[in-house]
């Protein structure tokens, strides 16, 4: 069986630049990175700023194992099927991190025959927009170093510096280090830490950027530390803001791409979802839809995280409202939420599957309660049987949901038609959608909506860190209140304990730390045991991963 990279590598792709004269762009309103990347720019984007939009498809997916569930094969898969169907569809997504691709889960641009190329450069480093992430984020973070070594005519408290350094691979060392150890020239001495890139607010704030003016006001207004008088200190404050949008000027343009079927796929940008909003740039959706009769994109781990916080973050941020939502299934899933361990889900196990359902009913009541007509594609494996496919088709009549088996895996786009039927004719159906929460909700009441409407939760529970911190947002400023929510906790669960599968009861979520980001637009809470800086397994990917003389890589998933 041929490998994701071997599949990709075998691709006849065509040139970019025909890939984006048949969307209507035209060659002066790309800039090329090689033969088979580009950039949008503005050109482009201000010409057709009037064209009507078409329609919205979200893909999320239930809680997974460890390894994913396929939401981005799914999405290619399923952009190919649209297309194979007479349907113009353009494919949105987030760019892979190099956390996951040299820890767990290996290559992130889909799978077997619904993969985005070339795959091999999206997974690494592709057209540079982490680094550029990267190289905003720790600039900032040098400035804020240097103006306590020039004097410190702020007055910034070093024991309340609240922003920190990123690097975008998983590196636990990192998680708590001291800065400024040497002799009086070598700066001034104080704890820090990094963060993924990915979890930066940087990145949050490019996803959600509608230009590069937006951009630099939101930099701008990222909430960096504390005086010792208790006064707020804004990225503005450090006059840095106008830098880091240069080195962002080209990273704030869309990226794009084509599917082993030559559909065209917009990648850009790729907030986590478990510590972060999950969801590729405004930007990059919304070309999608200018471009395309569908558009179709996706929002990272299950729809507690990523799809809950694209609804209800992005979509209120930029007026998006999607037609239909897929609801991402896989029976080793469901056995996984029904107990079973992961080296033993390639076996049949109906008790187990029957255990696990609990999850997928729960994710379809979740997405209802959006007022969203929802599909559930049951992602198929090698390994399941007929008997467990059977049972999953069972629970989604029983919840009269919408379904279609997905083999766009082995199959790609022709092993998504009956999935791509099911969508469109979702599409036509009347929706209600509504947010989960009111802008005018306090913060804490926004969190206790979430926590109890979605998680299933008794109730929250604010350590007492958390509350003063909560508290300390709201006498900011009173705009601050009616900011969204993004809540970090585990993908795993419902709840904010990994170790709860299923559909857990009888739990309270506990709130150990609030922050601002004010330049993203959100309040973000973390919960449980999250970690903003994974750490690698004792066998990582990147053992796997290797490069021939020739420049031939090999091993990436």
């Amino acid at each position: 069986m041929k490998t994701d990279i071997q599949i990709a590598q075998e691709a006849n792709m065509l040139p970019i630049v025909d890939i984006a004269r048949n969307l209507g762009i035209e060659d002066d309103e790309l800039e090329l990175y090689g033969k088979y990347k580009a950039k949008i720019n503005d050109a482009f984007l201000k010409r057709t700023a009037d064209r009507p939009g078409g329609k919205l498809i979200l893909v999320t997916a239930i809680n997974p194992t460890p390894a994913g569930e396929g939401k981005t094969t799914t999405s290619v898969g399923l952009g190919m099927a649209l297309n194979r169907l007479g349907k113009k569809a353009v494919i949105a997504l987030r760019e892979p991190s190099l956390g996951p691709v040299f820890g767990v889960k290996g290559g992130a641009a889909g799978g077997g025959y619904a993969q985005v190329v070339p795959m091999d450069d999206i997974n690494l480093h592709f057209t540079g927009d982490f680094h550029a992430i990267t190289a905003a984020n720790n600039l900032l973070s040098a400035v804020i170093d240097n103006h306590l070594q020039q004097g410190n005519e702020l007055g910034i408290d070093q024991r309340r510096i609240l922003f920190s350094r990123v690097t975008d691979t998983n590196d636990r060392a990192l998680r708590n280090i001291t800065v400024g150890l040497g002799s009086k020239v070598d700066g001034i001495p104080r704890q820090d830490h990094f963060m993924i890139t990915v979890a930066s607010e940087i990145m949050a704030i490019l996803c959600l950027a509608e230009s590069l003016a937006d951009l630099k006001e939101r930099l701008g207004n990222i909430l960096v530390a504390y005086t010792y008088a208790g006064q707020p200190v804004y990225c503005r404050d450090l006059q840095v803001n106008g830098a880091m949008a240069a080195l962002l000027k080209d990273a704030i343009k869309p990226n794009l791409v084509q599917t082993l079927e030559n559909t065209p796929a917009l990648i850009h940008g790729g907030p986590f979802a478990n510590i972060a909003h999950g969801c590729n740039s405004v930007r990059a959706t919304k070309l999608a839809l200018k471009l395309g009769e569908y558009a179709v994109t996706e929002a990272g781990f299950g729809a507690d995280l990523g799809a809950e916080k694209f609804l209800d973050i992005k979509c209120r941020k930029a007026g998006l409202v999607p037609d239909a939502v897929v609801l991402v299934a896989t029976v080793r899933a469901l056995k996984y939420n029904g107990g079973v361990a992961k080296p033993d889900l390639a076996t049949e196990n109906l008790e187990a599957l029957k255990a696990g359902a609990v999850n997928l009913e729960a994710h379809i009541d979740n997405l209802r309660k959006f007022g969203l007509p929802v599909v559930v594609a049951i992602n198929r494996f090698g390994t399941d049987t007929e008997a467990e496919l059977d049972y999953v088709r069972r629970i989604c009549r029983e919840k009269g949901a919408d379904f279609a088996l997905s083999d766009v895996f082995a199959k790609g786009g022709e092993g998504g038609l009956e999935l791509a039927e099911k969508v469109i004719a979702a599409c036509e159906k009347p929706k209600d959608f509504h947010f989960m929460y009111e802008d005018s909700l306090s913060i804490r009441e926004k969190i206790e909506a979430v926590a109890t409407k979605i998680y299933g939760a008794d109730g929250v529970k604010f350590d007492a860190s958390a509350a003063k911190a909560l508290a300390e947002i709201e006498t900011l400023d009173p705009a601050y209140a009616s900011l969204p929510i993004c809540v970090a906790k585990t993908q795993y669960s419902l709840s904010d304990d990994a170790t709860k599968l299923g559909r857990p009861t009888g739990f309270t979520l506990t709130v150990r730390e609030v922050k601002l980001s004010a330049g993203a637009g959100f309040v973000v809470v973390l919960t449980g045991a999250i970690m903003t800086m994974p750490g690698l397994p004792k066998k990582p990917a990147a053992y796997s991963i290797d490069v021939d003389d020739d420049g031939n890589i090999t091993g990436l998933f």
